[in-house]
């Protein structure tokens, strides 16, 4: 715990938040540059890669007996610091949890991983090679992850852990999501003679209806439950004497594992094009996750969990993670850390630090339980589809 504390307060006071696409400013890569000193300081061989002007990841290499790695990758940014009633880059400390924007999301992941990879640096060389990565925008575009599955296309990988906020629970399936715009076109006109102009939110009236009374045509995942669609904005009209001739709304609908996204997309446009309204293409396309339960990282990761006294159920997760693209990539992938998804994004967002020192352990014990012999080509298919 002596050099976990420090070492997550560092992360923290180092601002990272996601440009959104606009210019980075270095934010991220100031923690890139902040993981590559220290891990190199604790034996680890690490790197910087330019994702995007200004915006980088980092990739460290612990050498195993045998060339197959087992890749641990976290992210670097996090969202706005808007609304916090903590103070956001200080790193408090209070009651066991330390407190600040990403704290929880996921640079404690993130810390946990890398005493991970200095532990198993400084000890008996681990059967696989051990493949650590922070990567830049998971919170918007992941390019991040996109660029890392570029950079190792030709390494061979037994298992990747994705460094999420999990509670120590391992998960093996999340959702994935498909964000749209749909449009209703009327006919602008004056507010005093309505009769003369055609109302384009009267006309989104039974398309918001249609989504939130009509589910999703596929049956519910045993670990994520139904796919959702939900209406998250809404905009329309230019004056309160106008009316309007166009309304526009986002839609968020989470996908289950075996749904592709354009297939679902273009499902939602017939639906909604019987409605009379048309439907953009995507803005924000991410994929859902199912690895086997027999997989050898699963095993590896039970296993651990257990010898720590912990439970060792496996679990979905509602929402979606660079993990899906390595998965997409071929290679068997999960999603664990400390924390609470609860945490994350919030007004007053903490970790506890005990946590992420178990999950520190729990990862090291899973990497030195593998043993993996028939490792699958990768990448098998692109990461993006």
């Amino acid at each position: 715990m002596s050099e976990l504390t420090p070492l997550l307060q560092d992360l923290v006071r180092l601002p990272s938040v996601n440009p959104r696409g606009g210019p980075g400013d270095g934010g991220e890569t100031a923690v890139a540059g902040y993981v590559r000193d220290w891990l190199q300081r604790h034996g680890v061989q690490a790197e910087l890669h330019e994702v995007l002007p200004g915006r980088c990841n980092v990739v460290a290499v612990v050498p195993g007996r045998r060339e197959e790695a087992v890749l641990l990758e976290s992210h670097l940014d996090t969202v706005e610091v808007d609304g916090m009633t903590v103070p956001p880059y200080d790193g408090v400390v209070r009651g066991g949890r330390l407190y600040g924007r990403g704290a929880c999301d996921a640079k404690g992941p993130l810390a946990a991983f890398m005493l991970a990879a200095a532990e198993l640096a400084l000890g008996e060389t681990p059967l696989h090679t051990v493949v650590l990565a922070g990567v830049c925008d998971e919170e918007h575009d992941y390019r991040g992850v996109v660029h890392l599955l570029e950079r190792l296309r030709d390494r061979r990988f037994v298992g990747a852990v994705v460094g999420e906020p999990t509670g120590l629970v391992l998960a093996v399936a999340h959702k994935g999501v498909v964000r749209y715009t749909v449009r209703t076109t009327g006919r602008a006109g004056h507010s005093s003679r309505p009769e003369e102009a055609v109302n384009a939110i009267s006309l989104m009236a039974p398309v918001l209806a249609h989504l939130t009374a009509t589910p999703p045509a596929i049956a519910p995942h045993p670990l994520l439950g139904p796919a959702t669609r939900s209406v998250t904005r809404i905009r329309g009209g230019t004056g309160p004497n106008v009316i309007p001739g166009t309304c526009e709304a986002d839609v968020d609908r989470r996908t289950l594992p075996g749904e592709e996204p354009d297939a679902v997309w273009e499902q939602d446009r017939a639906e909604l094009a019987a409605l009379g309204a048309e439907l953009d293409p995507p803005f924000i396309v991410d994929f859902a996750l199912d690895t086997p339960a027999d997989s050898a990282v699963v095993s590896a990761l039970c296993t651990a969990l257990a010898a720590d006294g912990r439970p060792t159920d496996i679990a979905g997760m509602p929402f979606a993670t660079d993990a899906s693209k390595i998965a997409r990539a071929g290679v068997p992938t999960v999603v664990f850390g400390p924390g609470s998804i609860l945490d994350a994004h919030s007004a007053d967002e903490s970790v506890d630090l005990a946590e992420v020192e178990a999950a520190a352990r729990i990862v090291v014990a899973a990497v030195r339980g593998m043993d993996v012999t028939d490792v699958p080509e990768t990448p098998q298919e692109p990461p993006c589809g």
